[in-house]
This record gives structure tokens, C-alpha cells and sequence, in this order.
């Protein structure tokens, strides 16, 4: 290093090549080809020494707690390379240790103006103001927690997946997940000092379902032990990031909105892969219904295929642990986040309130003399159960898509969502009795039905008997049907995955 020192002296028109390679050599990261970036990482020093320590204790996280048994494997992945609408991504085949996880913001506008809560109108925030920095710490570190934690609880899945293109997309989800992590630890890096590191050392320390250190919300704490619960996962969970997001995304605090803008733009496929992939076993269900001319559960699952009404089990179990991510129907703190600036409203500026939310009220549901019964609440209060209602209205879509393809085969069988009030764990509704038509219950009756509702033991045996790894190319295992296109144009039967 000293002899680098010496040319710099000696030959001072090599000083930029001699720094660049100093830079890459002492931190063993080149920043503009590691980690492809709009954020000037190569420009500023305390952030790259941040991210030297953070990084290799991330690829140790990944070796430990990633996908299993993918080392070797070259993915056909996209990776994200720019915030160009007509080309922020690239596709080919990587080793996933090798993926360049990027850190990306939507582009800026110094203009920007907070639009809702108590600063409507003034400047957007560059900087962290010292009133809200716990707040927002807290905010990017519960977002922060779930992208390595839905990672931890997929890694066993790519030992069962039901077919080279599912395995892709599995992987796919797993690296974007590992970028979101990333570019929430960039946000604790730049803006929270040695807190915001400590934090960001803390995301890799939780481990999901881990009794000593779990990840923070009891959802990503759940094992994801088969492929339609992971499908189920990717439809009803990742929808509900989407949501998240989007409130994030209106932020007072432009490096979050920014930031969260772009996640946005990956998470639409992880909710693809879970809408399709729910799609297409329903598709392979009602084929064999057709081919057997039976509804026989029995007779179903003795032809290898998962029957409807477990699939709707499987619905009711994901919709209902979901919509408890939302929180309280009540909190202080939805209402403390919205007046602050820090998290806004769904799609906040196509609504046509005055976005301050002083006078208004929201009705919410409550359990009493065995009867539901909504009641008002000021609104400001209610911020959690408005989300969950607009997300309630947008996960009924896919409901409604997947019932098309019953629909198209002649089958006489709907899928539905079930009644907001049912197997709640979270607020006013927590423990209450409600089936999934609404109807309140005693704990007899419940103990009586739960078995129709909610998927048994016998089901989850049943639909991992059916988990079997199906790995050449175009050849999908017996349950699911193949999807009608695939990736980036390449065939269906492209070969997504190379094993070395």
C-alpha cells in the first residue's frame, strides 16, 4: 500500500486509478460493481465503512440461513441496476452468493411537499428530525425485520419445489427480499448513527421461529413448511408489504418514501408468484375433478391432487394471520405516525379528505352480548383498520380470478374470503369466536366446526406428502399445472436453474 502511496507522489495523473484501487482492495467491496447504487456510496466514507463491516456479516447470514443446498447453483435472476422504468432491471444466470444486492431510491424532488398529518405543506425531510427519531427507527427497523425473516422461513422450500420454474421464483423472492434488507440497513446506516448500526446488526441476529431471539412479528415467526402455503404466503403476507409499503411510501421522510417507492416495483412479482401459483393447482385440481367426474375429497387426493375445500382452509389460515399484521383496530401509535408525517394512508393523494383527519371517525368491529357491532372511532385512531379494509378489498381480487378458472371448468365450488372477525389474535376481536360466514360462536360450536375451517393436521400431512423435488426442465410434479408463460420470454421449459 505504502509503494501506491509512492506512485500517487511520483506519477500524480494515476492518483484517481491508484484510489480506486486502494478503495477496492482495502474494504475488498467495489462499490459501484458490488453494490449497484444511486445513492454516491463510492463518495461517502462513513457509510462505506458502515456497509464494510455490515456486509460480510450479511453473506455469512445468507450461508447460514438461505435458501438450502444452493451454493453451487447458477439462477436465472433479475437484478435491479437503475430506477429506469424501461430498464431498471437485468436478467441471467448468477451463483445467489453472488447476487449484487443494490441499494436504490426512487428518483428525487427537492420540491416535494408533506401532503397529510400536521406539517401538511411544508418541505419534505431529507434529514431525520430529532422529534421523530425513535419513531422512524422503530418503523424502518419492524419493515426491516420481515425481509430476512420470510428468507429463514422459506429456505427449505427449494428441496420440494414442482418444478425448475417454481425453484426459480423461489429464489427470485429470496434475493429481492435480501435487497429490501439491505435497503432498509442503508436508511439505519445513513441516517441513525450508532444506533441505526446496532440496529441493523440486530436484523441479522433475530432468527425466525428462534424461541431466544425471534423476529418481531409473530407472522414471520411461522414455518412456511410446504409449496401452497408458500404460495399462500407470497398472495396474502407479500400483499400485505405491498400495503405497508405503500403507506411508507407517502412518508414526511423522503430517503423512506423513496426507498419504499422502489421496493414496490419488486414486490409486484412475489405477489405473481403466489396469485399464478395458487392459480395454476387449482387449474390441476379441476382438471382431475373433470377427468374423474368426482368431488370426491377422497378420491382427489388419491389421484395426487389438492381437493377445494382444503384449499380454502389454507385461504382462511393465511387471510385471517395477515390481516393481524395490520395491528390494533385501535392504536395511538397509527395515530401518532399519520399527525407526525411518518406513515400515511394507502394511495393517501387520491383521497379527498382534508388529509389531517382531526374531526373524522371510522366504524370498527366489536364483539357484544354475542352479537358483532360496529361503532365509531375517531378516525385518526382507527389508521390500522383502514389499511387492513383496503387491503381486504384488494386480496378479494385474486379470490375472484381464482374462482374464474373453477368457474370456466363447470365446477359448482366458490372460494371466498373469510369475515374479517374470524381467528383474529390482534385487538378488539382478539379470541372471539366467528365463523367464517361471521356468525358469532360459542366455544362448543367453535371446538365443533373449526376442523371445516381451518387446515388440520391431516391436511398438512396430506398436502406435504405431495412435496417432491421435480427439477428438469419443463417437467412440473403432478399437483400443479405448468404456467402459461415464462420468464422474460424464455420458454417454459428454459432451464432456470443450472446445478453444478
Amino acid at each position: 500500500m505504502q509503494q501506491a502511496y509512492r506512485w500517487c507522489l511520483l506519477q500524480p495523473h494515476l492518483a484517481p486509478t491508484v484510489a480506486l484501487f486502494l478503495e477496492t482492495n482495502m474494504s475488498g467491496i467495489n462499490y459501484s460493481e458490488k453494490i449497484p447504487n444511486n445513492v454516491n456510496l463510492s463518495e461517502d466514507r462513513t457509510l462505506q465503512r458502515a456497509l464494510e463491516q455490515w456486509q460480510p456479516n450479511f453473506i455469512n447470514w445468507w450461508d447460514d440461513m438461505g435458501p438450502e443446498g444452493s451454493t453451487d447453483m447458477d439462477v436465472y435472476l433479475r437484478t435491479a441496476v437503475s430506477v429506469d422504468p424501461q430498464g431498471w432491471a437485468q436478467f441471467g444466470h448468477v451463483k445467489m452468493r453472488d447476487y449484487r444486492w443494490g441499494v436504490f431510491l426512487n428518483p428525487g424532488d427537492q420540491e416535494r411537499k408533506i401532503h397529510f398529518g400536521d406539517h401538511i405543506g411544508e418541505k419534505a425531510w431529507q434529514d431525520v428530525p430529532g422529534e421523530h427519531r425513535a419513531n422512524l427507527r422503530r418503523i424502518i427497523v419492524t419493515q426491516g425485520d420481515t425481509e430476512p425473516a420470510s428468507v429463514e422461513q422459506q429456505r427449505h422450500l427449494g428441496l420440494t419445489a414442482p418444478s425448475m420454474y417454481d425453484l426459480r421464483n423461489l429464489f427470485q423472492i429470496n434475493v429481492e427480499e435480501g435487497r429490501h434488507l439491505w435497503a432498509m440497513v442503508y436508511l439505519l446506516h445513513k441516517y441513525f448513527g450508532k444506533d441505526g448500526r446496532e440496529e441493523a446488526d440486530a436484523l441479522l441476529q433475530r432468527n425466525s421461529g428462534n424461541e431466544d431471539n425471534p423476529r418481531i412479528l409473530q407472522a414471520f415467526n411461522e414455518k412456511t413448511p410446504d409449496w401452497l402455503s408458500f404460495f399462500m404466503f407470497t398472495y396474502f403476507t407479500d400483499r400485505d408489504g405491498k400495503f405497508q409499503l405503500c403507506a411508507l411510501a407517502e412518508s414526511a421522510f423522503d430517503p423512506l418514501a423513496r426507498t419504499t417507492k422502489f421496493m414496490l416495483t419488486e414486490e409486484a412479482h412475489h405477489m405473481f408468484v403466489g396469485e399464478s401459483g395458487v392459480s395454476r393447482t387449482i387449474q390441476r385440481t379441476v382438471d382431475v375433478m373433470n377427468e374423474l367426474k368426482s368431488d370426491d375429497v377422497n378420491k382427489l387426493r388419491a389421484a395426487g391432487v389438492i381437493d377445494l375445500p382444503t384449499i380454502q382452509r389454507y385461504i382462511n389460515f393465511h387471510f385471517s394471520v395477515t390481516i393481524d399484521l395490520f395491528g390494533a383496530d385501535q392504536s395511538s401509535n397509527a395515530a401518532t405516525f399519520y399527525s407526525s408525517g411518518l406513515k400515511g394512508r394507502y394511495e393517501e393523494g387520491k383521497r379527498t379528505d382534508d388529509h389531517v383527519l382531526k374531526g373524522n371517525s371510522y366504524k370498527i368491529l366489536s364483539v357484544e352480548g354475542g352479537k358483532l357491532v360496529e361503532k365509531e372511532v375517531p378516525m385518526l385512531n382507527a389508521l390500522n383498520e383502514v389499511l387492513r379494509d383496503d387491503y381486504i378489498t384488494d386480496s378479494k381480487g385474486g379470490i375472484d380470478r381464482w374462482n374464474r378458472v373453477i368457474e370456466k371448468a363447470g365446477i359448482p365450488f366458490r372460494l371466498k374470503a373469510p369475515h374479517k372477525a374470524f381467528h383474529r389474535n390482534i385487538g378488539s376481536l382478539s379470541g372471539a369466536k366467528v365463523s367464517p360466514d361471521g356468525e358469532v360462536m360459542s366455544d362448543e360450536q367453535w371446538m365443533a366446526k373449526v376442523g371445516e375451517w381451518l387446515p388440520s393436521n391431516e391436511d398438512r400431512a396430506f398436502v406435504a406428502s405431495l412435496m417432491g423435488r421435480v427439477v428438469e426442465p419443463g417437467k412440473f410434479a403432478n399437483w400443479i399445472a405448468p404456467p402459461v408463460m415464462g420468464i422474460n420470454r424464455e420458454p417454459v421449459n428454459f432451464d432456470y436453474v443450472r446445478f453444478n
